[in-house]
Formats: structure tokens, C-alpha cells, sequence
């Protein structure tokens, strides 16, 4: 896991970094703390940081390929990931085409697949990753990233130069930073994060996840799809031989992914909360290291409000046998963090579980250098219970036309909160227009007062999606819209920021291509079965016996970041006095905002995630427009990682430790 900043001249420019290339490595610092270089090829100019995995002793970046004959260091490379299946990689081209070696990582194993099989051989990569390479004898540069976007790759097509970067801080000294893109403030506050392929800033952008770019200095930037990976449900009677294979492949492709996601050369531990799809990656990473780590982050308002995310855990470890830690999360620590996290953001993301994950990270970073996590798990098996609407909305969907609007028409006198209200709105709706997402900030009528400028229709950000899951049902196109839209965009995103903001590489085995080839072939009845409220049938089946049986059978809970009691506290008075000093204003009517944080506070509605999306922006625009907050976190983490002191968890057991946030 790392970080890296590339510079490419319009024309082969002298020996010697470019301004400011030095400074954009050091605010990626906390990236890659293990190592700093720097490499020029042709009109190239690398610069990588380093967070040592495999082959920590070699396999430094930038990395040139091959290592001698006529054409050595044809190709200079960087890349931010891991190729899983590198070892087979290196093997047959080592005996199919006579490969030499000069480390024992994986991304000289990527350079050389690169030169023997050109650009397709992103097609035979496993693995999480953005890459920049150049091509000395063609003079081009080639970019791309995973099918699934796990990895970031932000581009800066300037006048004179294209530049590459892990992070967008790293390029604001040679942007206008105030030059904010409406479309995609418009987009952020209806999705509560801004989608890919924008930034917030007009002239960065984002390779997309799937995408790969090629540049040959003096011409056009070529950016186009190489990977889009697509649902395809099979019919599968429940009960059948069809429907046990399928389950024993879901399990065994899903063990093989752990196998290959925990190959590294440093302490490996896991992420662990209260539902299946953790402690699925837990209990298979536990067949391999009886004494994995496991780490929870919890808030001491969910625990007095009779859901306990961190004592559920600790149960589950206890069963397991692990060893667990718990951050415990506090108002304070969301006032003296939150702008810190906005900073690692690059963007502002109004997801309130940014929190304890950034927590929870920073306790783990404490013990091991790599953890296993759960993402990607609801996309691919059908587990946000939103899933279950295309059957609830089946019975009007199928009315005539004068029907549907009859009852549209009808749900439009119901008041706003009354029950039946959204239903008949939502069921007289095509998918198309009513599905973009698990998050809903600001409804057009609500986002019309908050935006100054000019509304951009969310449509936008999922018209291309719905376009090739034209022949899906609708909760596997669903799935899909979610796939391309909120799992790079929110997900993951948040993921990678808040794990690499404490030098922690974060791994995801649910999002590998051969678990994701088995997931596709899931029928909706067996993710959202009509007969039952549980999510993820297949995913539990294929589990049992290996999770706890209470884990299983547990309904998806999702974790309950307690916004709306913080912002009735200390940290609305605090989100009151960012708003009241924001210069955001230019851009939002923060009288508006500011009355919903007021009504928040005096009980009239919950406006709670409202008031975060706006909050989130004014911290953003302090810090990476305005600078008038220097949120900049200090660089490095000490690589002498020393435990905290053990202290019982109560409820939990044992197995269990406390760390205070």
C-alpha cells in the first residue's frame, strides 16, 4: 500500500523534479512512511511513497522493467495496491517466457506482465490497485485501476502538463482551489458524497473505477472502460442440487479469497463489527491465523441506547477464541478529529461512519500493518434492506398507467411524514428515477433553498448504469447502480482514506473477481427472499457452521453513528460556530442550514444528516478553499508498534481490550 505523484511534460524535460513535487510527496506522507523516491523516464517524472507489505527488504518503487538485454528499463511503474495472484503471475512467465526477477514482489511481477502481454494484462491481474506506467519505447503512458475501484487515481490535465496522483492534496498547489464544480456540489448534497469520475475541485478529476488511462505527451488524454464487471442471476431452486452447489461455491471461492488477501510479509489483522459480513472474513482468516487480531470501534450513546455494536463483537471474538480491541468514540473526539478526517478525504464525504472507522484504524494501527475488512459484501449478495422494495412496489408497478397516477396523485395529498406518503410517491415512480443510492440528503424542493447555484439533475451520476443493466431484474440492477456509483464513491472511498490515514493497509476480500463471478450468479429470491425480512440468504448459508449461529441469523443492523444525539449536544454548538464563520456561503445558504441545525436542536425534526452534509462542506471549504483551518495531519507513524494497555471489556469477555479514542 502506498502513494504516488506523476508528472508528465508536454516535451522531455530536464533532469530534476518539477516544483512542487517534493511537497505533494509529503502530504501523502502517511501513505507510504517505510520509503520516499523518486524516478524520471522520458518526460515522467515518479514520486512514491512507501508502506512496505511483501518483500519489505526490496521491491522498491519506482520500479524499472526489465532488469537487462536490449530493452531493459523499458518500463518504469508505480502502483498503490496488490496483485493477489502475482506468485502464479511470475511463475508462468518464468517458464513461458523466460522472465527474469530481480525482487520478490508483486509489482515487478506487474511490470513484467505489462511487457510481455502490453495493456491486456490488466485483464489476468487479482487485486486491489492504481498503477501509472511508462513505456519507453512506445513513449507512452498507461494508468488504470481495479475493476472495482479500491484504490484512488486522481488526473490533472493542465495546460502543460498531466499529472497522476494517489491523493488530490497533493496537486492543490498547481490547481485554482477555488474553482469548485457546481455539478458535483450539486450531486454531493443529494448523495452525500461526490461521484466518480468529479472532485469538488473543476480541474482534478478521477479515473474511474475499471477505467485505464494512455497519454503520449502532445496529444489527448485517452481514458476508457477496460473492466465492468456485471450481474448475471441464474434461476435456482431453493432446496435443489443447483442451489447447494451454489452455496458450497459462494463458501469455498470465499475462503480461497481470504487465503490470497492475508499473503504478507507484516502482522495481519482484521476489522470485526456485529453483522455477518466481518465476521465471515474473520472466522476464515482465524483457519489461517488462529491468533488474528480483531478490532471494533463503538460510541458509549449506542451502548446506553440498548444496541451494543462493541459487546456484540466481543461476544463473536470470544466464540472465535480472538483477541479483540474496542475504540470507544466520544463527542470530544468528533470536534478535535472530524476536520482532520475531512483533510485525508480530499472531498467532503457526509458519511457519519467515517468516524469509528478512522478510530477503529488507528487502534489497529497500534498492532498490525495490514487488516481484513467486510466491504463490498452488500453489493455483491444483496444486503441493504432497500433491496426489498422492487417486491413491495411490484403490485402498483403492474397497475395501469391512469392507476399509477391516480395514486400518485393520492400520495401527493398525504403530508410529508405520514405514513403512505412515501410509499405511493415512490411505488407510482420507474426505478430509474427513484432509485440513485443508499443515501438521500437533500431532496430537490430542500437542495433548491440550500444551493445557490443552479441544481444538476442526480440522474446524471446513474443513467449510464441503468443503461447496461437494462436486462437485469430490479434488485440485481440495483445492485448494480450501487456498484458503480456508492461503493467507489462512499465505500470505498472512506475505506482507503481512513485506514492510510494511520499508514494501515486495508484489504477487501468480498471485492475479488472470482468471489464477485460466484455472487453474480445469485437469484434475488436467494439476497431478498420475499418470505423473510433477512438479507443475504445465500451468503448465511454458506456460512453456517463456520460463523456463530447468533451471527448468522442476526438481521442486518447497520451501525448507528449517533449524529443525531451529537449535534443536540457540544457538537451541534460546535457545527453552529463552523457554519455562523464559513465563507461557504457564496455557495449555500447557510441561513437555511443553519435553521435545520436549530430545529435539530429544539426537537421539531431530525435533521441530523442534513446538518452533517453541510457541516462536512464548510470544513472542507475551511480547509482546502478558504485555509482558514490547517487540518494537515502530522507525518508519520512510529514502526516500533507498541500494544495498549489490556482492559476488560464489560460484557464482552476475555478476549477483549479497550483502547480510549
Amino acid at each position: 500500500m502506498c502513494g504516488f505523484v506523476v508528472c508528465v511534460d508536454k516535451a522531455v524535460m530536464p533532469e530534476g523534479s518539477p516544483i512542487g513535487l517534493s511537497s505533494a510527496l509529503d502530504a501523502i506522507h502517511h501513505r507510504g512512511p517505510d520509503d520516499c523516491s523518486e524516478a524520471h523516464a522520458g518526460p515522467c517524472t515518479f514520486g512514491f511513497q512507501r508502506l512496505a507489505i511483501i518483500d519489505t527488504d526490496g521491491s522498491r518503487q519506482p520500479l524499472r522493467y526489465p532488469v537487462s538485454g536490449p530493452q531493459a528499463g523499458r518500463w518504469t511503474v508505480v502502483c498503490n495496491g496488490e496483485i493477489y495472484n502475482y506468485r502464479g503471475l511470475r511463475a508462468e512467465l518464468i517458464e513461458d517466457y523466460g522472465c527474469e526477477f530481480a525482487t520478490e514482489g508483486d509489482i515487478e511481477v506487474l511490470a513484467a506482465a505489462l511487457h510481455v502481454w502490453g495493456i491486456d494484462a490488466l485483464r489476468r491481474l487479482r487485486g486491489m490497485f492504481a498503477f501509472a506506467a511508462w513505456d519507453d519505447v512506445e513513449g507512452v503512458l498507461h494508468a488504470g485501476r481495479d475493476p472495482f475501484g479500491i484504490k484512488p487515481l486522481y488526473v490533472a490535465a493542465l495546460e502543460d502538463r498531466l499529472w497522476l496522483a494517489s491523493e488530490k492534496k497533493t496537486l492543490m498547489s498547481i490547481v485554482d482551489r477555488y474553482a469548485v464544480d457546481s455539478t458535483a456540489l450539486s450531486h454531493y448534497l443529494t448523495l452525500q458524497y461526490v461521484p466518480e469520475p468529479h472532485s469538488l475541485h473543476r480541474d482534478v478529476a478521477r479515473l474511474a473505477a475499471g477505467e485505464r488511462l494512455e497519454y503520449r505527451p502532445g496529444g489527448d488524454v485517452k481514458i476508457e472502460s477496460w473492466s465492468r464487471p456485471i450481474f448475471r442471476p441464474q434461476p435456482v431452486t431453493a432446496g435443489t442440487a443447483l442451489h447447494q452447489t451454489l452455496v458450497s461455491d459462494i463458501r469455498e471461492t470465499l475462503r480461497e479469497s481470504v487465503r490470497a488477501h492475508m499473503v504478507a510479509d507484516v502482522p495481519v489483522g482484521a476489522f470485526l463489527s456485529s453483522g455477518i459480513d466481518s465476521t465471515a472474513i474473520v472466522a476464515l482468516a482465524r483457519e489461517v491465523k488462529p491468533d488474528l487480531r480483531v478490532y471494533t470501534a463503538g460510541f458509549e450513546e449506542t451502548e446506553t441506547a440498548g444496541y451494543s455494536e462493541l459487546g456484540i463483537a466481543a461476544d463473536t471474538a470470544q466464540q472465535l477464541g480472538l483477541r479483540h480491541t474496542a475504540a470507544v468514540v466520544r463527542p470530544e473526539d468528533v470536534i478535535a478529529t472530524l476536520p482532520r478526517i475531512i483533510w485525508h478525504l480530499d472531498d467532503p464525504l457526509a458519511d457519519p461512519a467515517l468516524i469509528p472507522l478512522y478510530f477503529v484504524a488507528k487502534a489497529a494501527a497500534q498492532d498490525v500493518t495490514v487488516v481484513l475488512s467486510g466491504e463490498g459484501a452488500d453489493e455483491l449478495f444483496g444486503g441493504y434492506a432497500i433491496y426489498r422494495e422492487p417486491a413491495s412496489v411490484a403490485p402498483v408497478q403492474k397497475l395501469p398507467r391512469a392507476a399509477r397516477l391516480g395514486l400518485r396523485a393520492l400520495g401527493r395529498l398525504i403530508p410529508e411524514g405520514v405514513k403512505g406518503h412515501s410509499f405511493l410517491d415512490r411505488a407510482t415512480t420507474p426505478i430509474e428515477e427513484r432509485y440513485y443510492g443508499n443515501a438521500r440528503m437533500f431532496d430537490d424542493r430542500s437542495k433548491g433553498q440550500l444551493l445557490r447555484a443552479g441544481m444538476t439533475p442526480y440522474t446524471q451520476v446513474t443513467e449510464a448504469a441503468y443503461a447496461e443493466a437494462a436486462a437485469l431484474d430490479d434488485v440485481a440492477t440495483m445492485q448494480y447502480v450501487d456498484l458503480r456509483t456508492w461503493l467507489p464513491g462512499d465505500i470505498l472511498t472512506k475505506a482507503d482514506r481512513m485506514s492510510m490515514a494511520h499508514s494501515l493497509e486495508l484489504r477487501v476480500p468480498f471485492l475479488d473477481k472470482r468471489v464477485f463471478d460466484v455472487a453474480a450468479r445469485i437469484p434475488a429470491e436467494l439476497k431478498v427472499p420475499r418470505a423473510h425480512r433477512t438479507t443475504k440468504v445465500a451468503l448465511r448459508e454458506a456460512m453456517r457452521g463456520i460463523v456463530p449461529d447468533s451471527v448468522v441469523d442476526r438481521p442486518k443492523l447497520g451501525f448507528p453513528t449517533p449524529t443525531r444525539v451529537w449535534l443536540k449536544g457540544v457538537v451541534g454548538e460546535w457545527a453552529a460556530e463552523v457554519m455562523f464563520r464559513s465563507s461557504a456561503s457564496e455557495l449555500l445558504d447557510l441561513g437555511y442550514a443553519q435553521k435545520l441545525l436549530a430545529d435539530h436542536r429544539a426537537g421539531v425534526a431530525d435533521y441530523s444528516r442534513k446538518v452533517w452534509t453541510v457541516l462536512s462542506f464548510c470544513l472542507w471549504y475551511a480547509i482546502f478553499v478558504e485555509r482558514s483551518i490547517d487540518a494537515a495531519a502530522p507525518v508519520g507513524v512510529p514502526r516500533q508498534r507498541q500494544a495498549a494497555p489490556v482492559q476488560p471489556l464489560q460484557g464482552g469477555g476475555m478476549a477483549s481490550r479497550v483502547v480510549a479514542a
